[in-house]
């Protein structure tokens, strides 16, 4: 079971980006994905969940209404656009899947991906 992230980088501020992650070895289509980030000295945090089939999803307060979370069963991927980008959302990004979505918005998956760099310049 593999989770690979990609797609992260440097933007400015207002601009946007677009987070993959392609999951490998696993049944991907059963499981709940998610998205955490963490901020250079500071803990990890919860920004986004789909769950199994893709309908019911949620999301942290500073993802709502600018983050899409949304993921492609047949290509055992999850993606996550970002939009309206601050500083503040600079960050590693991590994907992560778990057995319910519950459990990846608590941070229990048991899965975890290399992150991707965000950097959002001022």
């Amino acid at each position: 079971v593999q989770l690979q992230a990609s797609g992260g980088g440097l933007v400015q501020a207002g601009g946007s980006l677009r987070l993959s992650c392609a999951a490998s070895g696993t049944i991907f289509k059963a499981n709940a994905m998610g998205w955490f980030r963490q901020p250079a000295g500071k803990a990890r945090e919860f920004v986004a969940v789909v769950s199994w089939h893709g309908e019911g999803k949620d999301y942290s307060s500073s993802a709502y209404g600018r983050f899409t979370i949304t993921r492609d069963s047949e290509k055992d991927a999850v993606y996550l656009e970002m939009n309206s980008l601050t500083p503040e959302d600079t960050a590693i990004y991590y994907c992560t899947r778990g057995d319910t979505a519950a459990d990846v918005r608590a941070g229990h998956g048991d899965t975890w991906g290399r992150g991707t760099q965000v950097t959002v310049s001022s």
